[in-house]
């Protein structure tokens, strides 16, 4: 009698290089995922530009692009007549990070420097963010920290100029300082409808 044949089928197991190839592929299949995907959304990180490309750098940024204030929204306009060789200043009390957009133009170029104290430490903490000589300036501004920002203004020549400022955002009142003193002024939030 003949033994009846069985197929048995043979498992081998794979071989080292195999093994270092699949762990290769793996390695740097995660690394794509990790520099394509997960840096730009979690961390703003984005090594390869691909982040903005998919729009995932702005999931790192925030939950929402809505920011809610402490502050009721304000609107300013102020106009300074400076003489020959006169200056003022004009700061805002502002809130940590709350944010400002602003315009201030002048008949002609004056000195000009944008800064901010913080709250309760005084003038030799102050802080400049941008200074120089010109006819306007337009922009925005998140305030760094919790104190007065604003910007000093020179008239350095030798006629009489206007520097007027528009003004808006979540500021609580301004503060000007002129002729060795300062005054506040009152600024009302903007009207509900």
């Amino acid at each position: 009698m003949t033994e009846p044949t069985t197929n048995q089928a043979t498992t081998q197991a794979p071989s080292s290089r195999n093994i270092l190839i699949a762990t290769g592929i793996s390695f740097v299949v995660g690394l794509l995922v990790l520099l394509v995907a997960i840096l730009p959304a979690e961390f703003g990180a984005d090594p390869l530009g691909t982040g903005d490309l998919l729009g995932l750098t702005a999931l790192s940024r925030s939950e929402t692009p809505f920011e809610e204030q402490v502050e009721m929204h304000r609107t300013d306009y102020v106009e300074f007549e400076l003489g020959p060789f006169q200056s003022v200043e004009y700061k805002y009390t502002m809130d940590l990070d709350a944010p400002m957009v602003f315009t201030w133009t002048s008949d002609s170029e004056v000195y000009f420097d944008m800064h901010a104290e913080p709250a309760g430490l005084g003038e030799e903490y102050a802080e400049s963010f941008e200074q120089g000589d010109a006819e306007s300036r337009t922009g925005s501004f998140h305030a760094p920290f919790a104190g007065i920002h604003g910007w000093f203004w020179e008239n350095r020549s030798g006629r009489t100029v206007v520097v007027r400022l528009h003004a808006s955002g979540f500021f609580v009142d301004s503060t000007v300082f002129r002729d060795g003193g300062d005054y506040s002024r009152a600024i009302a939030p903007i009207a509900e409808s």
